[in-house]
């Protein structure tokens, strides 16, 4: 059998694909999420669901080390789960920041800590870290969304400096505009409607949460010796 993958936000969007073609390709799996009964309808062979959240460490850690004893360690944690809640600084909730800031980012921070040591000792296995196209440019309403996902690049910078002499690697992956459910986070209806005009005028739209899965599986595949540090992968019709 091939080695564990840990997957968070595994119940939709990038983390349900994921799901999907890891385990189609034979690899045992940990799937993360609040909402259990929907990792629990794929009905995945070889696959242990957890109904977790990411930013209470001790419930993430648990769950990852139950799956250890039956699967041994993992070889490869996709830090997924992330909420977005679109908002003008000036007036956004600042609950709303917080929110983003401790999943997208805290919780990215304790998934790499849970299985970080575990990789050194053993001199392998990846960490991949789902940033954001907005977490290397600029986006309006976008304040506390981009400096979650700016945290999340510059921490997994940090971590593949620290981790790249033990051959532990660390990838970030940021996509453009995809077609989730991190839209219908975001709380004002009308950020929402000037996001979906923008998607109407510009024609993006063709990407796939399957083909970001895809890019991230071909990436994790590569030989151990072989880290893509940073992939951006995003809609040919998507100019910013």
């Amino acid at each position: 059998m091939k080695k564990l993958v840990v997957i968070t936000g595994a119940s939709s969007g990038f983390g349900k694909e994921l799901a999907k073609q890891f385990s189609q390709d034979g690899y045992p799996l940990l799937l993360l999420a609040r909402r259990v009964e929907l990792l629990e309808e794929m009905n995945l062979p070889n696959t242990i669901c957890k109904k977790v959240d990411v930013t209470n460490k001790l419930e993430f850690e648990n769950a990852v080390r139950f799956a250890e004893e039956k699967y041994g360690k993992t070889d490869l944690i996709i830090n997924n789960a992330g909420v977005m809640l679109l908002g003008n600084i000036e007036n956004q909730n600042p609950q709303e920041w917080q929110q983003m800031l401790d999943v997208n980012l805290m919780g990215v921070m304790n998934g790499m800590q849970i299985v970080m040591g575990d990789m050194k000792e053993r001199e392998g296995g990846t960490i991949i870290n789902i940033a954001s196209i907005a977490g290397v440019k600029p986006f309006g309403n976008h304040g506390a969304y981009c400096a979650s996902k700016y945290g999340v690049v510059g921490l997994s910078e940090v971590a593949r400096m620290e981790l790249a002499p033990y051959n532990v690697r660390v990838m970030r992956i940021c996509p453009g505009a995809v077609d989730t459910e991190l839209l219908s986070h975001t709380t004002s209806d009308n950020i929402k409607e000037d996001y979906l005009k923008w998607k109407s005028a510009t024609g993006v739209g063709a990407i796939t949460p399957g083909d970001v899965a895809r890019t991230i599986k071909f990436a994790y595949e590569l030989p151990q010796g072989v880290n893509l540090r940073e992939i951006q992968i995003a809609d040919t019709k998507q100019d910013a």
